[in-house]
């Protein structure tokens, strides 16, 4: 498993992030608190808080190409 952080403040960021994520195979979750949803539903990402930073998970060990895709949201 692959884990980082994403930041995704605005709609258009959650949308694009959506549109990536749908295009792997392998589950990526997001966690914030307790809470821990599919990355590749919208609506549950607008479930949670997005003012901070959300810990991502990806159940894969190669996540390489995955993590150039999103590297804009990505916390560093």
């Amino acid at each position: 498993m692959t884990k980082t952080t994403v930041n995704l403040q605005a709609i258009n960021d959650v949308k694009e992030f959506v549109n990536i994520v749908m295009k792997y195979d392998f589950d990526i979750d997001l966690v914030s608190g307790r809470y821990a949803i599919d990355a590749k539903s919208i609506m549950g990402i607008f479930s949670l808080d997005l003012s901070k930073p959300i810990q991502l998970n990806a159940h894969t060990d190669d996540a390489d190409k995955f993590l150039k895709e999103i590297d804009k949201f990505i916390v560093k």
